[in-house]
């Protein structure tokens, strides 16, 4: 092998802490104008946590839960609603057993420029309402949404 040539890193584009905190507040304006109240979640592409929020009343199991989402919307640059027709094939269903697996809407891929830059989890309305609050804080703040 010649080292020469090797390359030995690649750039990496991460969410800034700055969108990650406005996407927090959007996220929060977009639940109130729906009719929910929400917990946040905002990651870097790896997964690692860089925002958080969750609103008064929302119930502690809600943390979690947007924590996950964010997570498994950044690990495979999908929305977490997918992954229910991706786990229906019994040779990709094993996976529903991982532990931060979430298979449930209002998680999203925070995509920049074609690129993934963290993920975006919301928990504490129904799927359907966290989903809804995520599309429209992404979209607030110049985010790319994904592809259904």
């Amino acid at each position: 092998m010649n080292t020469d040539t090797l390359v030995k890193s690649c750039p990496a584009s991460s969410i800034t802490q700055s969108a990650a905190g406005a996407l927090v507040a959007a996220v929060h304006v977009a639940a109130a104008r729906i009719g929910f109240a929400a917990a946040v979640a905002v990651t870097d592409p790896g997964g690692h946590l860089k925002a958080f929020d969750r609103a008064d009343g929302v119930p502690f199991l809600a943390a979690e839960v947007a924590v996950d989402k964010a997570w498994t919307a950044a690990s495979f640059h999908i929305p977490t609603h997918t992954w229910n027709d991706y786990l229906a094939n019994p040779r990709v269903a094993p996976l529903a057993g991982h532990p931060r697996l979430m298979s449930v809407g209002g998680g999203y891929p925070i995509n920049d420029s074609g690129r993934c830059v963290g993920g975006l989890g919301i928990s504490g309305g129904s799927y359907e309402q966290d989903q809804q609050a995520a599309e429209e804080a992404l979209v607030a703040l110049g985010f790319e949404l994904p592809a259904r």
